[in-house]
């Protein structure tokens, strides 16, 4: 194995050294520390430059380039003005709309433009710098079927790709990613004690540091991410299908990867598509098999060189680095994976598990690369093996995984949230299962009279009726699956419910902690212990389902790779409309891909020159970088380390802030008003209570109904960071608005909302008579009727105020494992108060509780009114259903 280049003594001092100790930084009061540890011996350290001194960047160079001949940053564009016209053409106007658009006399003689037609734009598009270049490869294929003179017929497939060396150096170079790559593995812990680990980027996972391991000293590993996955271009005409290979880096953060405005992640490839009828109907699936690895093992061959002896990279902070990019996960749907691992649909791309025993939760054998190249071999060799067929294997003797380095590409394969958890396990198997056993009828009445909640998708049609689903449907549906199963199915089959729905929701986690995975294996064994239930009432015969059984290697996945989220398949579904569809809609659909591909390149130069300009102006902005040490020596100092790194937030954070607009929505509303239309039937005894409780003399005045107040329909609240989801502020709606009437056909009348959020209550009047000692100083579900201020004459109250109507304290329902609640009661009223808006820590949504068959009059507007007795829903949202559990 070659060594790494050993930086000079001087600069060894200065690189950064974060991770060679642990580290722990300062928790502030939040729920738990984070501290860092990696290698022990400095001769091992990670990601070290190779280099005494930094060089520049690709966008530096840029810069020199055109300082050098004095060319300004939107050349060969005159000006701001033009380049701004040309991304606008170049992003929205096809090639014979932009040739309309320049002859055009408003823009061809009053604009004096450097192009007057779409050639001359276009070569000036040509001329910008672009990524990796395009090739195209033919590849023949000689089937196995004769035509009429008994030749064989061949067919010859386009297999167009670019060399993913350079697209890694193009992303590991990239200025603007600086903030947001890393060289080196970490092990994130809890606290300093080490005892609790912390896995969500790829960098915190065990394979980053097994990997580090095998390579020499000071050697940078670039977690190589492919996704692949076949998309149609045309909807109404033709079969027309694209098979994009896709790439990023695990040195990249999830959250830059995910957002495809920022380019990380970029296209390799399109595999060639073809029915292959040169081959007979027995054969044609296998030698599908073999295309695609031939095809990806072409694309792929740079790999191999690159991972064996790494390649020198001019890294996002400009200095050289010593790279071995080495292929850590391979997102795709369980068809594709099963085609990457060689093996039959019907067995586990992962482990070596038994057909007959996918439904039962038994620790198998992994597959091993080895082994299975070495039965391929035999079984080339006509060597029969019993093993080959208990495995499933094709016979695809040269698979393109084969010569890749540091390689086990069964180990490769990432969870798939979207086909396997949100379609597979919870649409597909799930509620299908729940419906045979309610029937349709009443799933549709049940999911009609859930209450509403903002952001919440209302069914108010059931769901019997959607013919077209999507991810997002999918998580809308589980949020309130469990309310609507509540008291329908006996406890055991509800067991089984809120076991699939927590690991669904553990899964979702952006981060993770050794708790959480072990709250999200017990999900699964409690999912196990009672799905025979199922068998009993005649749903199910067997749970040989291979979704079910791949969520059983979600443990260890996390473990090796990091959070799931940085490897759903809702990525590259999203990158289809971007590299595929659109590539299409611009070509004219004949001999297409060679045009999607200039498309794509001219469509990658715009964005370079955008982010070359953005970068521009950035550094004008800030002062000049040190060039004498990296830029990442800050984190040397733990004053910095503590900084820059965020605890995890609280289990019960209070709001950070609310909001309220500028100017209400009603002014000056009567007493009356507010009684009739808000239903704040109490309001002038439960303000006056309010406004004693908070004076510490006898108040001078006091409300009357001839008093009059300002109005808002909604406040928000903006809640701590939770880190296990975001590192980003969690705004939640809480909206209080009468019913409005419109008049006309076009215009429905809209239904009064009022809803629902948890108050703390130790600090406030709950009862208009009584004061309640034994009330729990506990958050408490309340019906929020309606936002208001207090007038000045009444004093000086810097909060708003909101006329609530009371729940009683949460009760848990072990039957079902959520909290029940009813309304609060005064002498047969409804217990009321007055409370100050930065008393509502949290939203809340209240499901009506039944019993077998739900109210037919039950609706999602009336169910807080016509119910008696409510579930307090843990699942309306991840935030939610991580704050209110022991995390």
């Amino acid at each position: 194995m070659p060594t790494a280049p050993t930086p000079p003594p001087e600069l060894r001092e200065t690189l950064p050294d974060r991770r060679s100790t642990v580290q722990e930084v300062e928790d502030e009061g939040d729920l738990f520390q984070r501290a860092y540890e990696s290698f022990d011996e400095p001769e091992l350290r990670a990601g070290q430059p190779c280099r005494s001194s930094r060089v520049n960047t690709i966008l530096e160079e840029w810069r020199e380039k055109q300082q050098a001949v004095g060319e300004s940053e939107y050349s060969p564009f005159v000006g701001e003005d033009e380049w701004e016209l040309a991304q606008w053409l170049s992003k929205n106007v096809s090639q014979t709309a932009t040739d309309e658009f320049l002859k055009l006399s408003m823009v061809s003689v009053k604009n004096e433009l450097s192009f007057h037609n779409n050639r001359a734009f276009l070569q000036k598009i040509d001329a910008l710098p672009t990524g990796p270049g395009w090739s195209c490869e033919i590849m023949s294929v000689v089937g196995n079927v004769k035509d009429e003179d008994g030749n064989l017929l061949t067919k010859d497939l386009e297999l167009w790709m670019r060399d993913p060396v350079e697209c890694i150096q193009q992303l590991m170079g990239n200025p603007l990613f600086k903030e947001h790559m890393v060289y080196a593995p970490e092990h994130a812990y809890t606290s300093a004690k080490g005892t609790t680990r912390v896995l969500d980027e790829m960098w915190t996972g065990n394979w980053w540091w097994e990997i580090q391991k095998r390579l020499p000293p000071g050697a940078c590993v670039s977690g190589v991410i492919l996704s692949s996955d076949k998309t149609k271009l045309s909807n109404f005409q033709g079969d027309k299908t694209a098979w994009p290979v896709y790439l990023t880096i695990g040195n990249i953060s999830k959250e830059i990867r995910r957002q495809p405005s920022k380019h990380a992640t970029v296209l390799v490839g399109y595999l060639p598509v073809s029915k292959l009828t040169c081959f007979s109907d027995n054969t044609r699936s296998l030698e599908g098999y073999r295309v695609f690895h031939k095809a990806m093992a072409k694309i792929l061959e740079p790999l191999i060189s690159a991972g064996k002896n790494g390649v020198e990279v001019v890294c996002s902070d400009g200095w050289k680095r010593l790279v071995f990019p080495i292929l850590a996960a391979y997102v795709a749907d369980y068809p594709e994976q099963c085609l990457i691992a060689c093996c039959k649909q019907n067995r586990c791309p992962v482990c070596r598990v038994s057909p007959n025993e996918r439904g039962n939760l038994v620790a198998s054998l992994l597959r091993d690369e080895t082994e299975t190249l070495k039965m391929l071999e035999e079984h080339r060799l006509r060597k029969e093996s019993a093993q080959f067929e208990a495995d499933g294997i094709h016979e695809v003797y040269e698979p393109f995984w084969k010569q890749l380095p540091h390689t086990n590409i069964f180990q490769c394969f990432t969870p798939d949230l979207l086909h396997q958890v949100y379609k597979g396990v919870f649409k597909d198997h799930l509620v299908s299962w729940c419906e045979k056993l309610i029937g349709a009828t009443e799933l549709d009445a049940r999911f009609k009279a859930m209450g509403v909640f903002p952001g919440l998708r209302l069914f108010r049609k059931g769901i019997s009726t959607v013919s077209q689903w999507t991810g997002t449907e999918y998580k809308e549906m589980m949020r309130i699956f469990m309310g609507v199963m509540a008291g329908a199915v006996k406890p055991q089959v509800l067991t089984v419910v809120k076991a699939v729905i927590d690991f669904i929701y553990h899964a979702e986690l952006q981060l993770h902690t050794s708790i959480t995975l072990a709250a999200l294996q017990r999900a699964l064994e409690i999912f196990h212990e009672n799905k025979d239930i199922l068998i009993k009432l005649k749903v199910r015969q067997h749970f040989n389902i291979p979704k079910l059984h791949n969520i059983q290697h979600y443990v260890d996945f996390i473990w090796a790779l990091g959070s799931p989220d940085g490897y759903n398949t809702e990525s590259p579904e999203r990158l289809h409309i971007d590299f595929a569809k659109k590539a299409y809609r611009a070509s004219n659909k004949r001999d297409y891909t060679e045009q999607m591909t200039l498309w794509l390149q001219r469509q990658e130069a715009v964005a370079l020159r955008r982010s070359y300009i953005g970068w521009l102006e950035t550094e004008r902005a800030s002062p000049p970088p040190d060039s004498e040490s990296p830029a990442s020596d800050s984190s040397d100092s733990e004053d910095d380390v503590s900084d820059s790194e965020s605890s995890i937030p609280a289990m019960l954070s209070p709001a950070v802030s609310y909001a309220v607009a500028k100017r209400p929505a009603h002014v000056a509303l009567t007493v009356g008003h507010l009684q009739d239309k808000y239903g704040a039937l109490d309001i002038v005894p439960a303000l006056t209570a309010f406004i004693k409780s908070r004076s510490t003399k006898a108040p001078s005045i006091l409300p009357s109904i001839h008093d009059r107040f300002d109005v808002y329909n909604q406040l928000t609240l903006r809640l701590l960071p939770n880190l296990y989801l975001s590192d980003k502020i969690h705004t939640v709606r809480i909206r209080a608005v009468p019913e409005i009437v419109r008049t006309g056909v076009r215009r429905a009348t809209s239904p009064a909302v009022f809803d629902t959020a948890l108050i703390t209550v130790s600090s406030c009047t709950v009862s208009l008579n009584v004061y309640l000692a034994n009330i729990s100083t506990g958050p408490r579900p309340a019906q929020i009727r309606a936002i208001f201020r207090l007038p000045r004459q009444f004093g000086n109250f810097p909060h708003p105020l909101a006329y609530v109507e009371w729940f009683t304290t949460p009760r848990m329902d072990s039957s079902v494992g959520m909290y029940t609640t009813h309304r609060s009661r005064r002498h047969g009223e409804r217990n009321a108060a007055v409370v100050s808006v930065d008393d509502i820590v949290s939203e809340c949504h209240l499901m009506g509780k039944c019993g077998s068959s739900i109210d037919s009059a039950w609706t999602c507007h009336n169910v807080l009114e016509s119910a008696t007795n409510f579930y307090i829903n843990p699942y309306i949202s991840l935030d939610f259903f991580i704050r209110h559990t022991i995390y």
